[in-house]
């Protein structure tokens, strides 16, 4: 049952946490792909922030569970001509990783709504295959994100190089925390570091991640896309 799975998944993130001693993260449920009836289910259970990766896909989503009270993160790349949409339907976007996506988030964010929170995503281990910026952009970025009306600066997200040696991975995440630690006293406010998944969040969560992403371990196996 997923109620079985979230208590499951929230106690192992607090049994990491505890072994790390740092505060326990907050659990982004990723809900791609799977539909809207097992994130209700999964929101009755108790679960509220949920991830996706598709804007079209989200946009249905949060329509049909509208009244929920959930809150609704991008976690996959944002194109820019999806923009608008993001910027109307999200509570979060976790992917922002140029300067194009600042402009076109903070100039279609609906007035009547609060803030939309932003994180910059760093390729950290800079590979080809990966969206996010250079680590020596950050700054830039976040400059642009503190001064654009209707977007709120929350932190930084990544998703490391699935590594075989867990201390190349560890290397990572201390990168992330050493570049999150630098923002913060550039823009005091920052206060989210969004990295960790299903295979490495105790890793994660032992180098300061602050929000973790998980997916399949609530849901169970991610149906295929099929468009």
């Amino acid at each position: 049952m997923l109620a079985d799975a979230l208590s499951e998944t929230l106690q192992r993130l607090e049994n990491a946490a505890d072994a790390a001693h740092r505060p326990a993260p907050d659990l982004l449920a990723v809900s791609k792909l799977h539909p809207a009836a097992a994130v209700a289910a999964l929101a009755r259970a108790g679960q509220r922030a949920f991830g996706e990766n598709y804007v079209q896909e989200a946009q249905a989503k949060i329509g049909e569970l509208a009244g929920m009270g959930l809150e609704w993160h991008l976690i996959g790349h944002l194109q820019s001509n999806k923009a608008e949409i993001a910027a109307r339907i999200f509570d979060w976007v976790q992917t922002v990783d140029r300067h194009t996506l600042i402009g076109a988030l903070s100039r279609y964010r609906p007035a009547d709504r609060p803030p939309l929170n932003v994180l910059i995503q760093v390729n950290i281990d800079d590979e080809a295959s990966k969206h996010g910026c250079h680590p020596d952009e950050v700054m830039t970025l976040a400059d642009a994100i503190a001064a654009a009306p209707g977007l709120r600066l929350r932190g930084l997200m990544a998703i490391p190089a699935p590594h075989p040696d867990p201390a190349a991975r560890a290397a990572a995440f201390s990168r992330m925390k050493s570049l999150q630690d630098a923002l913060a006293s550039r823009h005091p406010g920052i206060d989210t570091l969004s990295m960790g998944m299903s295979d490495d969040f105790a890793q994660a969560i032992a180098h300061g991640a602050t929000m973790v992403r998980i997916g399949t371990a609530l849901f169970g196996a991610r149906p295929a896309r099929t468009a």
